[in-house]
């Protein structure tokens, strides 16, 4: 029988913590957040609650055997330095709205990466997404676009049954103007 120590345990213990927080995150966010005073973490961490994400500093080494056991592959090169994650259960563009609005006003805070639908973009792509406009604005547009065909043949056809009414009521007059 093999022993393990407790510090590996604990060590394991906290791996396979990571890979369910990887596992269930719909995107996360990796940040170096040296330079933070505990109130300003304490301060991001409640405004990416509120964004559906948890903000969790995390060692690269025991993410990067994290990530390796999901198969997630690239995140090594910005697992350097102090690192914490934002792990987003929600919209992901909603955290890295947060993110990025918060290291305008904190420049110690910055965004190294992030992971979303698998892909792993970086800090440029995560900025650029910050900027993107919420999902319900996203969706509600493309609705817009999708239903802008449908009134128009709507109005098409409404317009045709109306001339075709105007034509048939026109023939009625004119047959009880001949009638009478």
């Amino acid at each position: 029988m093999v022993r393990v120590s407790a510090k590996r345990q604990a060590r394991i213990g906290e791996v396979e913590r990571l890979e369910a927080r990887l596992r269930n995150a719909k995107s996360l966010i990796l940040t170096e957040y040296r330079g933070l005073t505990v109130a300003e973490i304490t301060e991001l961490r409640r405004a990416l609650r509120g964004g559906s994400a948890e903000y969790r500093v995390v060692k690269n080494s025991l993410t990067q055997r994290a990530a390796d056991a999901l198969g997630i592959r690239g995140l090594a090169p910005y697992l350097v330095g102090p690192t914490a994650v934002a792990f987003t259960s929600g919209d992901p563009v909603a955290a890295a709205k947060i993110l990025t609005a918060f290291s305008k006003r904190t420049p110690v805070l910055q965004v190294k990466a992030g992971l979303v639908d698998g892909r792993v973009l970086p800090r440029e792509e995560i900025l650029a997404m910050a900027e993107l406009p919420p999902r319900e604005v996203m969706v509600a547009r493309l609705m817009g676009i999708m239903v802008a065909p449908l009134r128009g043949l709507g109005a098409v056809l409404s317009g045709s049954l109306r001339a075709m009414v105007v034509g048939l009521d026109q023939v009625r007059q004119k047959k009880e103007g001949s009638a009478g």
